[in-house]
Order: C-alpha cells, then structure tokens, then sequence
C-alpha cells in the first residue's frame, strides 16, 4: 500500500465518524533516512490519549533486510523526553506530560540515552532507504470505545482491526522481567502454569524481544546456569552467524563487565560453536554458543547445563569479570521474518552452593 492509498482509506473513515469520537487526526510522512529527531508539528498536552497506525519499511541497502513500523516507529515528547514505541505497527498511548510530538525511525541506529540520543554515527542512515506512512489519532473518546465506532465504517489493511485487538489481548511483560529498553517492548513471553509448575513461553515471528532479569552471582570456578527447554520451531532454517541469517532464541547471561553469553539452538551450525555477534552494534559485547543444533529432538524437553566461567575463559576470554548480573531471554526473527517457538523452565544459577532460581 501506498501513501496516498493509505491516506484516502483512512480518510474516508475519518470523515464520517461521528461527532465526539477524534478530537483531530494527522497523516505523517517519514524517511528512512531522516536521521532521528523529526519535528512533527504537532503540540502535545498532558493526559492526550493517542492512537497511530503505520505502514512502510526500511530496508538495508543491497541486502534482503527490512523492518516494519512495528520496531522502527519510536516516539518522544518533548526534546528531553523518554522515547518509547509500540510492540505493533499501530500503537495507542497517553501523554504524561506536555510537549511537542517527536518522530523517529531507528534501524540502522541505537540509543545512547533514554530521551534519544544516537550511539550510532548519523551517517550509517544513508545506508538505508524506504519509509513510512502514519496517521496519529487524536481522542475525544476512550480508544477502545472510538476504535469501534470507527470500525463500522471500515479499516484500512486491517490496522484499526490490529489495535483493537491488540488493547483487548496484547501479551503483558511477565512479572519479574523487563524488556531491554533500547530494543523495545514485545509481545513474545507469557508465563505459563502446568502440571509441571510454571514454564515462560516464546513465541517469536518478525520481531525482537530481550526480556531480563537482575541477579547478583559471583562469576566463581563453579558457576553454573542450569535451564531446561522445549524448543518446537526454529526462526532461522540456515547458519544465523550473518547479519541477514541472525535469527534465533536463547538464553544469556549478563557480566559486570558489560560482556554476555548467549547460549542456544542452531539450525545449521556445529554444537560447541561460538562467535561474536554479527550485528555491529552487538560485536563487541556479546558472544553466541551453539548448545544443540538441527531439527533431532525438536518438541522435546531438554535438561542443559554449562559452567559459566570455563565458557568465559574459553569463548570471550581476558581479564575475568567479578559477577553475573543479569540473566537474559533473547528471541529475534526481524531478518528472515519466520517464526520460532519455544519454553524454558527450571532456571538457575549456581555458584559457591548457593542456588539463585530464576523465575
């Protein structure tokens, strides 16, 4: 679709909604290359409720990699602002505190800061090209109520479908967890109870999600993460150690150095492997252990255990790091775009005869 497909669709909608629903409405073009922050003229006043709905992508020059609004539409109010973004291509929030509205779109870049500030050269954005479409809504009802007097009039590629589904069954953040903040919120893990106890469960397809959990653990000889798995689809079907193949799930561990191990299934590569990761900004902090590999005992529970620090020592190696401080569920399938499932349960770290469950 579009832009001007997708701005005639939506207009035709807007221009008969009844009195008492959209306060106002505005139809927003964004280029992938216009490094982040964009001005969006428009004025935002504390307790605004607000809804947006996106289409376009940005793709990476001379390669098949492309995002969808869903990751690369960021938001932030206000010059010094948080930024934040939704875990859809349509998103709806509420404005807690006034300013003016500001756009970005953010692969190939990182945040340095939470209001925004680039880590990455502002150059890497000539890389990429494309953009997007958005329309932002304005509310005088409450959005779920104006979503539906808005859907008796129709829907454009099943966008205002999508956010009503997603305020009434979106996936919450399992309690005792947080997403990675300058990756974003997703809604890939739920916690699941069984006969079994309690497992959190995955499910990944075209998008990326980094759920941590704060530990302190002293990084000991005897170190250990212990988990186990049921791994029933892989994101990837090739080697992920390329940027345009890193599509995987795992599970990580977190040092006070700043450097992770991230442990997990291969579709193609040889268990005992291990590699820096490809994408550039990640290079330097985090390192991959392939732990199983292939489609053998897919759908099966599994019982894994890897000794931290002999695995620091031989995969990232150097000065050793003092403590574990964060343990980590990474699932990331924005490059080929496919899905992966998985479950974990019985998490835990040991170390000195102590036992750190993590749930």
């Amino acid at each position: 679709m579009n832009s001007e497909e997708f701005k005639r669709g939506f207009e035709s909608i807007l221009q008969q909604s009844p009195a008492g629903v959209v306060q106002d409405f505005h139809f927003l073009d964004l280029s992938s290359r216009d490094v982040p922050w964009i001005d969006s003229g428009i004025d935002v006043q504390e307790g605004d409720r607000f809804s947006s709905f996106a289409t376009g992508k940005t793709t990476l020059s001379g390669t098949p990699i492309w995002i969808g609004p869903h990751y690369q539409l960021w938001f932030r109010i206000g010059e010094d602002g948080k930024v934040f973004r939704g875990t859809r291509d349509t998103h709806s929030w509420q404005a807690t505190h006034a300013g003016r509205l500001y756009l970005a779109s953010y692969f190939p870049g990182e945040w340095a800061d939470a209001s925004g500030k680039l880590a990455t050269p502002k150059e890497a954005y000539g890389l990429v090209e494309g953009g997007f479409s958005l329309l932002l809504l304005r509310w005088q009802a409450e959005p779920r109520q104006g979503l539906e007097h808005l859907l008796q009039l129709g829907d454009v590629n099943g966008l205002l479908q999508q956010e009503a589904d997603r305020l009434a069954n979106g996936v919450d953040i399992p309690e005792g967890w947080q997403y990675l903040w300058f990756i974003g919120p997703a809604e890939i893990y739920r916690k699941h109870a069984h006969e079994h106890g309690e497992s959190m469960c995955c499910n990944t397809h075209n998008d990326v999600g980094l759920l941590q959990q704060d530990v302190d653990v002293p990084l000991v000889p005897d170190a250990e993460l212990k988990w186990s798995w049921k791994v029933d689809l892989l994101p990837s079907s090739v080697a992920e150690d390329t940027l345009p193949t890193h599509d995987y799930m795992s599970i990580a561990v977190e040092f006070d150095n700043g450097q992770d191990i991230t442990y997990y299934w291969s579709a193609g590569l040889p268990v005992g492997t291990g590699y820096r990761c490809p994408i550039p900004s990640w290079t330097a902090r985090e390192t991959h252990v392939v732990v199983r590999s292939g489609e053998q005992d897919l759908g099966k529970w599994l019982n894994e255990q890897r000794n931290l620090y002999e695995d620091y020592a031989r995969y990232i190696g150097g000065a050793m790091p003092g403590r574990i401080v964060r343990v980590w569920l990474i699932a990331l399938s924005l490059f080929q775009h496919r899905e992966g499932k998985c479950e974990y349960r019985d998490i835990e770290l040991r170390a000195e005869g102590s036992v750190v469950p993590v749930k």
